[in-house]
């Protein structure tokens, strides 16, 4: 399976920009053959709390995109229902067709950031399959919660950790996507943004895939990337069937 990371050096609350940039990145994926595409959270704003400019197009967008590249897509954007006060914070899966095929909105708002002053909390995980392949997807701050990625674990063969992860805790970033993958004996897919935001806050880049047995096969650097990474799933199976950890998994 060919993943395409898109480390995005997203453009500070212009969703113009931010699509016109993400349909660059489709037809590059698409040229290379890529089974799926994954850009980071908020992609279309930055980890922006303005709520008023988080309204529902942003979906319709990629669904248009992954219909016509071809491409299954993971995206992280944020939406507002009409009469509701607060967002909700997304992870969207669209499948080659354009259809959605998973909707997570993130379990643990930044409360050290006051996003839980204006997301509300989702409250259950996804599963959902990607070219046959069981996965589920996380947003940033989740990944310091372990217990949310066991709720999958025996389920999924890849994980998705979309983030707005900053720049002065790269090595928390790095070292809590190895654990998830060695944990639970999976991919783990983590798509990081890059570049400064509109308050001022670096972002790390750093994007990693890491293997089952927590092999570093894929990594990105500082700067806006188009990374494509090549994993065989079936290597799940097989360090699962040598090493049967999960079993031993107690409610």
């Amino acid at each position: 399976m060919k993943i395409a990371l898109i480390q995005m050096n997203t453009a500070w609350e212009s969703k113009t920009a931010n699509y016109a940039r993400a349909e660059k990145f489709f037809k590059k994926a698409a040229e290379k053959a890529c089974n799926v595409i994954v850009f980071p959270e908020m992609f279309d704003t930055g980890f922006s709390m303005n709520i008023s400019i988080h309204k529902e197009e942003t979906a319709g967008v990629l669904s248009g995109l992954a219909k016509k590249y071809g491409l299954n897509v993971i995206a992280g954007f944020a939406a507002k229902t009409p009469g509701r006060r607060k967002a909700k914070n997304l992870a969207v899966a669209f499948d080659r067709s354009g259809s959605v095929i998973a909707n997570y909105a993130k379990m643990r708002p930044f409360a050290f950031a006051d996003e839980d002053k204006y997301f509300s909390a989702g409250n259950s995980s996804v599963v959902f399959s990607v070219e046959g392949i069981p996965a589920s997807v996380f947003i940033c701050y989740d990944l310091r919660f372990p217990e949310i990625f066991r709720e999958v674990a025996r389920e999924v063969w890849m994980i998705f950790v979309i983030a707005n992860w900053p720049d002065s805790r790269k090595d928390h970033w790095e070292t809590l996507l190895k654990a998830r993958a060695i944990e639970n004996q999976c991919f783990v897919i983590g798509v990081n943004r890059t570049g400064k935001d509109g308050n001022g806050i670096r972002y790390a880049g750093a994007s990693h895939v890491y293997g089952p047995t927590g092999k570093d096969i894929c990594t990105g650097g500082r700067r806006e990337q188009f990374i494509v990474c090549e994993i065989n799933p079936e290597e799940v199976r097989k360090v699962r069937c040598r090493f049967p950890f999960l079993d031993d998994m107690r409610p």
